[in-house]
């Protein structure tokens, strides 16, 4: 990850699809070091995800604050603001960044506004106005809701909306040498190690061209 971190400013800007490959070695390598065989377990896009929505979220707890704590503004509105807004981060950096789909966003995104829609009416509103009901702090209420929200919406990404990306795919520096290594680029089978003959080969600079072997000639008939 820090050769990653080395190599983007010594290249300057990048596009979105080289932020995406980055990302996704500094996740691989973070998921390759997980204690306790975890490593062997979560892909690297769990990891990504995991770091991508506990940013939204807290993106989504701040909103809330401010519209609620702040504003005044009505629990439900509030709830629903913020977390509209957090969601649609979350889309946007799970889809460049983490599983780097490239599938029409004419199609998942309303896709995804269908998912988050029976999230938002079963975990979010549902489960933090019950809470607050019941004289849970809205903060702690949220909290519990996100841990439900987030297997689920994990799994809908994984599966549904980003279908088209790579999933449970190892990516990473790793995986990418073994993809590169897999295949001979002259198109030779694996463990085939027959090399072209002399005349096949090109001449080496400043050596003459090795001469072809004549081919035999049939003896003549004694007269």
């Amino acid at each position: 990850m820090v050769r990653a971190l080395r190599n983007a400013r010594h290249n300057g800007p990048m596009s979105a699809q080289t932020r995406g490959q980055w990302f996704a070695n500094a996740m691989a390598a973070i998921s390759g070091r997980l204690p306790f065989g975890l490593s062997a377990v979560i892909p690297p896009n769990v990891v990504g995800y995991l770091l991508i929505n506990g940013c939204t979220f807290c993106l989504d707890l701040l909103l809330l604050t401010t519209f609620h704590g702040g504003l005044r503004v009505r629990l439900p509105i509030a709830v629903t603001l913020s977390y509209a807004i957090a969601s649609l981060v979350s889309y946007t950096c799970n889809r460049i960044f983490n599983f780097r789909s490239h599938g029409n966003v004419g199609t998942q995104l309303p896709l995804y506004v269908v998912i988050l829609t029976i999230n938002y009416l079963a975990f979010i509103l549902g489960l933090v106005d019950g809470l607050a009901a019941l004289g849970v702090e809205y903060q702690v209420a949220r909290v519990l809701a996100a841990c439900c929200e987030g297997v689920f919406l994990y799994c809908c990404m994984r599966w549904l909306v980003f279908r088209d990306a790579m999933g449970n795919k190892p990516v990473g520096e790793h995986q990418g040498g073994i993809e590169q290594g897999s295949g001979d680029q002259s198109g030779a089978a694996p463990g085939d190690s027959r090399h072209g003959t002399a005349q096949d080969r090109p001449a080496t600079a400043g050596e003459p061209p090795t001469p072809a072997a004549p081919h035999p000639v049939a003896a003549e008939p004694e007269r």
